[in-house]
């Protein structure tokens, strides 16, 4: 799975997008331990990862709500650019998730096209969060950040 978040990475560089820094291995592996970690599978080909979370207080602070379910890191494989994996995986939290209150997401402030493209997905704007390098348990690709918080009712 590392791989595409580096195959991620790499494109965020080519196209002089904001980057996310090298993802820690540990945190990775606990998420796949906890079942946060879920993948789209095509012919037997990883074609898109994600994260899940059901509280995110260091982003939402005092919007966090444990009645919410937070998607993080979706990364697809390039083979499979284009093919609306987020629809996807809006549909597949909806149904996994049919009591929550919102499916709520991320991205970075400056990334107006990225935050543009979720907007199309019914998404909406809840805020802003600016994150200090210094913030406690933040993790490393997080640092330094402003971030808009984008929500949609499930």
């Amino acid at each position: 799975m590392v791989h595409l978040y580096r195959g991620a990475i790499e494109f965020q560089k080519q196209n002089g997008f904001n980057e996310w820094k090298e993802f820690d291995r540990d945190l990775v592996s606990l998420e796949i331990k906890q079942k946060r970690q879920w993948k789209i599978v095509i012919d037997g080909e990883i074609a898109c990862i994600f994260c899940v979370a059901y509280s995110d207080p260091l982003l939402w602070r005092e919007l966090d709500d444990s009645n919410s379910i937070y998607l993080h890191r979706i990364a697809t494989n390039q083979k499979y650019k284009g093919k609306g994996f987020t629809g996807v995986i809006i549909e597949w939290a909806r149904k996994q998730w049919p009591d929550a209150r919102y499916i709520r997401m991320d991205t970075w402030a400056e990334n107006r096209a990225l935050t543009a493209y979720y907007l199309k997905y019914g998404f909406s704007i809840a805020g802003y969060c600016q994150l200090d390098k210094e913030a406690k348990d933040l993790p490393l690709h997080y640092s330094s950040l402003k971030l808009v918080l984008l929500q949609m009712e499930v």
